[in-house]
């Protein structure tokens, strides 16, 4: 274990403690004289604070612990594009379109020279831009997953389609006794259908000025790709959360065949209707189960005990280096998009995403370069158009909860 790992474990598991015993301090002043002291609501306020920052840490850990159960098939595409025929001359060639087209973002098309023209491709719509090299593309959907964290527990699909068509489960089949010799009826069999799942356009906007474009220390590319991902991650966080499904994803809060439980209370959460959230999947989608929620609500969950007196957060990085937090023995990812704990409101969703949920990733990204929107201000306006879709595939796999008695 690092130094740095050491260090965050060990101040990670030193404010928990300090945090459970300020509570327990805070409910007995609570059952004692029907109020807190000003000075232990302020320290609790205090440890939550520095809890907040390892918290950043702590999705990281969640998100590489997803990432690491499709490490393998990672590995196995990138051995088969490397032993592929031309390797080396397709990588020369990808070189090629990823330079024209930091140029381009530079200069526009009249700095381009006729084989730098050619290495790019040219948009498949009418905006005259061009498409993203590939790398391009795949660093910004690295970055918008940092930011839009259902992508690290959702199924997440590519395509160079406009929609994608999946086999939605509507039956199964049913076995029946039957007695030596006896009848045996037909019986209701596994049935499917092709359940749709659109693309939707997304575009964001990107001004820069001449002469940071001028300068050559300037990284446009890195710049315009952060901006872009961060544009777009929290357009499509909202839309996976909230979405209606019209012109935009379909959100996990606006499907009706998802079921809810009740809180246990008209006005907060309580650690008995988490677990009744959990129990009320089915075994085979709660072991492989995540809670999501935002921060506001962690805090709140952080000061719930169960029956026998324990907090259901607990500090996993406190136990074994690189373990994320749980709920429940759980882990969970912050969705800043969810509601925050209010009477009806539904501020916790469990499940397991990665069968309930999928995201589809149309594969282009088409970068317009306007030059004379913004030039009376000194400034070129970029525009980058992509396709994302999200819809829930297997509403069973998921289960909210309802803020009511």
């Amino acid at each position: 274990m690092s130094d740095e790992v050491k260090e965050v474990v060990e101040g990670i598991g030193k404010a928990f403690e300090e945090f459970k015993a300020t509570n327990d301090q805070r409910l007995s002043e609570l059952e004692k004289k029907g109020t807190t002291d000003v000075v232990t609501e302020e320290k609790l306020q205090r440890i939550e604070a520095d809890l907040d920052k390892f918290e950043d840490i702590n999705q990281k850990l969640t998100a590489q612990a997803s990432e690491a159960k499709s490490v393998n098939e990672k590995l196995d595409r990138l051995e088969t594009i490397v032993k592929r025929p031309n390797a080396s001359y397709e990588e020369t060639e990808v070189k090629a379109e990823e330079k024209a087209f930091t140029k381009w973002l530079r200069k526009g098309k009249e700095g381009l020279d006729e084989m730098e023209t050619k290495a790019l491709a040219v948009s498949d719509d009418t905006s005259a831009g061009f498409l993203a090299p590939p790398e391009y593309v795949r660093e910004l959907i690295k970055t918008v997953t940092e930011v839009s964290p259902l992508r690290n527990i959702a199924r997440v699909r590519s395509t160079t389609l406009k929609s994608v068509q999946m086999p939605s489960r509507t039956a199964t089949f049913s076995a029946v006794f039957v007695a030596e010799q006896g009848t045996r009826s037909e019986t209701t069999g596994y049935t499917t259908q092709l359940e749709e799942i659109p693309t939707h356009e997304l575009y964001a906007l990107v001004d820069i000025s001449e002469q940071q474009l001028e300068d050559s220390v300037f990284n446009v590319e890195a710049e315009m790709q952060e901006e872009f991902a961060t544009q777009f991650a929290k357009a499509e966080g909202t839309a996976f959360i909230s979405g209606n499904g019209v012109g935009k994803p379909e959100g996990i809060l606006t499907n009706s065949n998802i079921s809810t439980t009740n809180s246990g209370s008209g006005t907060a959460l309580t650690a008995d209707g988490l677990l009744t959230l959990v129990h009320s999947l089915k075994s085979e989608y709660g072991t492989q189960g995540s809670f999501i929620f935002n921060r506001t609500t962690l805090g709140a969950i952080r000061k719930l005990k169960d029956s026998a007196g324990q907090y259901v957060f607990q500090a996993g990085m406190m136990l074994t280096a690189g373990v994320p937090n749980t709920i429940l023995g759980y882990p969970y990812a912050e969705m800043p998009d969810m509601p925050d704990v209010a009477g009806s409101a539904k501020p916790v969703a469990f499940g397991d995403f990665s069968r309930g949920y999928m995201i589809v990733d149309r594969v282009a990204l088409s970068v317009l370069r306007d030059p004379f929107t913004q030039a009376a201000s000194g400034n070129v306006r970029y525009v980058a158009r992509r396709r994302v879709g999200g819809q829930v595939i297997l509403a069973e796999a998921i289960a909210t909860q309802t803020i009511s008695a």
